[in-house]
């Protein structure tokens, strides 16, 4: 997945190989700082304005005056795509930090924001949603604001790679008991004609792919229901799926090296992600 080489820095446009900071860096050494990934379809954003309000709800939650209003870093971000002639599908990584200042645990002062984001390749995973994806489950060990898109990421990678390493695709997090989300996606649970997720609490992600998949099930009469599931009830599933903006709408077809009913792509799943695709405006490419 190739980078693109003009890069956003603050308000500006620079080559990918000219953008540095300080070592005293606050993203850097305190994690402190925020971002968003946008997708890209055919050189342009989908869902940008509920990534970037979210962006300013995450400044908001802990603090960073972002040097810029929502409609001036839409237009850049469209900039940024009109600079690297993006025409394919991919994503655009956008970050914020407090800044770069002296280290201390305080808040320095006086001290910009940085700001940069960057263009990125990546393909549809088109084989993965026409077959579905397995996944494993581990203990949710986030803190206790994970609805902040923060660069605190750790306990995230940590289950992606316990997820990797079992061949599976994604990790099924779950706290005192109950199912909250995936290590980097949020996750459903299909039975009976009823689609379960955890509420939209600070405890997950409030992704913007999730708050689309609400609106598809509310026009397809399916109802979505904000209520936490466990592990348990993941055996006796109908259809298990997940979605975020580089997923879109994923079948699970296996948990922990169990089938998930027949082992295939449940009919809820696949209408909810045709429903994707149109409002998306994509046509079907499926391997």
């Amino acid at each position: 997945m190739s980078v693109y080489p003009i890069i956003l820095s603050q308000a500006d446009f620079t080559n990918r190989d000219s953008l540095t900071y300080p070592f005293e860096e606050r993203g850097l050494q305190f994690g402190d700082g925020i971002y968003e990934v946008i997708r890209i379809y055919q050189g342009a954003y989908y869902l940008i304005t509920e990534h970037v309000n979210r962006l300013f709800r995450s400044a908001e939650a802990i603090k960073i005056d972002l040097p810029f209003s929502r409609q001036e870093i839409t237009s850049l971000l469209h900039d940024l795509l009109s600079q690297n002639e993006m025409t394919s599908d991919g994503i655009v990584y956008l970050q914020a930090t407090r800044g770069s200042a002296p280290r201390n645990h305080a808040f320095p002062v006086d001290t910009p924001a940085n700001v940069y984001a960057y263009v990125q390749d990546m393909p549809r995973k088109t084989k993965n949603l026409t077959n579905g994806v397995s996944a494993i489950t581990k203990r949710d060990t986030r803190w206790e604001n994970c609805y902040i898109k923060s660069l605190n990421l750790l306990p995230n990678v940590l289950a992606k790679q316990a997820a990797q390493e079992n061949g599976s695709y994604e990790a099924i997090l779950e706290r005192d008991g109950k199912v909250t989300e995936c290590s980097s996606s949020n996750v459903y649970l299909v039975k009976d004609g009823k689609i379960y997720t955890h509420p939209a609490t600070n405890r997950i992600l409030h992704g913007c792919v999730r708050m689309r998949v609400e609106q598809f099930a509310a026009g397809l009469n399916i109802p979505f229901v904000e209520q936490a599931f466990s592990i348990e009830d993941i055996a006796d599933a109908d259809e298990v799926f997940l979605s975020s903006s580089t997923s879109e709408v994923m079948p699970i077809v296996e948990v922990d090296g169990k089938k998930i009913a027949e082992g295939i792509p449940g009919k809820t799943t696949q209408m909810l992600q045709e429903a994707y695709e149109v409002d998306a405006g994509l046509v079907k490419q499926r391997i």
